[in-house]
């Protein structure tokens, strides 16, 4: 089947267009960074059984070939997103897992160490989900850096949720980690890692001159918010978010919406179409 180009979509901000436009006139020096679940992948009940939306590794090779640089920003272990976005033959695709503690360029892996915290809160939070009554349907994902309690399963999600954020939030206090809210979830993580703080230390590595990021959750909104500091900084940016019902306030905070992890996609297509003759890539 022929590939028809289609067009980039207009941002809804001034100031969004005018990253839009940056990367466009420049994507040597450009700056694109996504999320992975619920940007790249949909949001399933068994985050081991995520899978991209169709045509996500495709663009985002595309992408790496004429921009300067392409990356995943994620909460996960760096080579779990790799494995299950089958994104490993992706030349120059940047993956920085654990909220940037973990960083997978080419396929090599390098890693922060866990601090002291996350040992205790690993021996300590089944009991204090027993303790709690946790709803059956509750289930622990172990990230190696942090631990994240889902309700997804739970009857109740919403309640569920509510039950468990006062013993989760003195369980974190206790073992010097942070509590941090998302998609029907509670992330117990080191204070101070967070997806802007990656964003902001990659684009200044790279020396990027105009930057873009695409999530849809909680966590993603200080990501949005380091786009907006570069923004101050004069680096042109552009924040997308991936349309979730479940957190409609991403929503409200970017400069461009778009149709959940498909809508993603089809982005990033759109700005491979833009690019596509464009030099190579920058070393």
């Amino acid at each position: 089947m022929t590939h028809v180009p289609v067009p980039v979509p207009r941002a809804a901000t001034a100031d969004g267009q005018a990253g839009l436009d940056a990367i466009l006139a420049n994507p040597g020096h450009a700056l694109i960074a996504t999320d992975f679940d619920g940007t790249l992948a949909p949001i399933v009940a068994d985050p081991a059984a995520a899978a991209p939306s169709p045509g996500a590794a495709d663009a985002l090779a595309r992408l790496a070939a004429s921009v300067g640089t392409v990356a995943i920003v994620t909460g996960r272990r760096a080579a779990d997103a790799v494995a299950l976005g089958g994104f490993g033959d992706i030349k120059d695709l940047i993956v920085l897992g654990h909220y940037g503690g973990e960083r997978w360029p080419g396929g090599e892996l390098t890693a922060a160490a866990a601090p002291d915290g996350v040992a205790r809160v690993r021996r300590e939070l089944p009991g204090v989900l027993a303790a709690a009554a946790a709803p059956a349907g509750t289930k622990i994902e172990d990230k190696g850096t942090a631990l994240a309690v889902h309700t997804r399963q739970a009857a109740d999600p919403e309640a569920a949720l509510a039950r468990l954020r006062e013993p989760l939030a003195a369980l974190a206090a206790d073992a010097g980690l942070a509590l941090e809210p998302g998609r029907l979830v509670l992330e117990l993580r080191p204070p101070g890692v967070d997806k802007g703080t990656a964003l902001r230390r990659l684009a200044a590595e790279r020396a990027a001159r105009a930057v873009l990021f695409c999530g849809d959750d909680l966590g993603d909104l200080a990501a949005f918010a380091a786009v907006r500091a570069l923004r101050a900084d004069g680096v042109p940016g552009c924040t997308v978010c991936s349309m979730s019902p479940e957190t409609p306030q991403v929503a409200d905070a970017a400069d461009l919406v778009v149709d959940g992890p498909a809508g993603v996609v089809d982005l990033l297509r759109a700005l491979g179409d833009a690019v596509k003759h464009a030099g190579p890539a920058p070393a």
